[in-house]
């Protein structure tokens, strides 16, 4: 059950509890699942009977409704009511091997759709370099969202310091599209060739290529063992934090769109990166936190010399081309390019 999947089926069961008189409520037009904030408060949180309350009711009293209902859904594993008035829901192991089986069939497409059928966005034009290039990316986003873009105003941002001829002499055109779309709207991009051409840890966008590059490196070499990726169950909390971001990703894409703000895409892509590949580990033992349970690192796809059962191997791997294929959409949208090598 992909999250699209579950904000239609909170949506529904909404709809039926009104129906069978068991709430007297409007019903909302949708319905927002995301994910938790913090770990073990299920795999997505919906604020539904709050917004609910709002009109009429209790917001206790309506996600206790809900849960009832939504408990008795196949796909959902546990529904759990939290203060003021959250429902938390865990899916059923099942549910995360149709989400990576979703993206691996969608590939870089997946996050695509019409979530934004029927809506128009208003996007404006000018000839400021940064303006200019997040209006570009704002319409690329609507359309792969469903959506229209009107002409209007805006978005408006903060303007880039440096010409566009200068960015791209400085800086070369992915380095350049990433300091003008990574800020939010309000902030000023940050230009210096020293940051954004390192290739190293604290370049975000070096993790975010060099986590893409990774993914397909660990490809190459599956090939070559003759293994097949194959997703299966699900259960460490690694694991769960990668599917809990790749299940975010087409409400990302919708936000990215309806707001018009590129940065919630960049950022939601280094999340994604930094959840995947333990980047701690290029700065060597000293640098290591022993904390950060991170995919790559206690999760490895490919087998070190150990022996493993293969299927372990085969749905890591199939996990890890889910993660390489988000990334791949990710830079694409934002017009910046995915190596196969980095």
């Amino acid at each position: 059950m992909t999250p699209a999947q579950l904000s239609r089926t909170v949506l529904h069961t909404v709809r039926r509890a009104v129906e069978d008189d068991e709430l007297c409520v409007a019903v909302p037009e949708r319905v927002t699942v995301r994910t938790p904030p913090r770990p073990g408060c299920g795999d997505y949180a919906t604020n539904v009977a709050l917004q609910l309350a709002r009109a009429r009711g209790d917001a206790l009293v309506i996600a206790e409704v809900l849960r009832r209902r939504l408990v008795r859904t196949p796909g959902i594993a546990r529904v759990d009511v939290a203060a003021p008035g959250f429902l938390n829901i865990t899916l059923e192991a099942a549910s995360h091997t149709q989400l990576v089986q979703a993206v691996l069939s969608q590939g870089p497409d997946y996050g695509r759709g019409d979530a934004l059928a029927g809506v128009r966005v208003p996007v404006g034009t000018g000839d400021e370099v940064r303006a200019a290039l997040v209006a570009h990316v704002v319409r690329g986003l609507v359309a792969a969202c469903g959506g229209a873009v009107v002409a209007g105003d805006g978005p408006v941002v903060r303007p880039s310091p440096l010409s566009g001829r200068d960015l791209l002499t400085r800086l070369g055109p992915d380095a350049a599209r990433w300091a003008l779309l990574r800020p939010a709207a309000h902030d000023l991009p940050d230009t210096a060739p020293a940051r954004l051409l390192s290739q190293r840890e604290d370049n975000p966008l070096f993790r975010v290529r060099y986590a893409h590059a990774r993914v397909r490196g660990l490809m190459r070499n599956a090939r070559r063992l003759g293994l097949t990726s194959a997703p299966g169950v699900y259960d460490h909390p690694a694991e769960a934090a990668l599917l809990a971001l790749l299940g975010d990703h087409p409400r990302t894409l919708e936000a990215a769109a309806r707001h018009r703000a590129p940065d919630r895409l960049a950022r939601h892509l280094v999340a994604t990166a930094d959840a995947f590949f333990p980047f701690q580990d290029l700065l060597g033992d000293l640098f290591r936190d022993p904390a950060r349970d991170r995919f790559h690192d206690v999760c490895p796809p490919l087998s070190s010399g150990e022996r493993k059962p293969p299927a372990v191997h085969r749905s890591r791997l199939a996990l890890a081309e889910a993660v390489g294929a988000v990334l791949a959409g990710g830079l694409h949208l934002l017009g910046i390019s995915a190596p196969r090598h980095l």
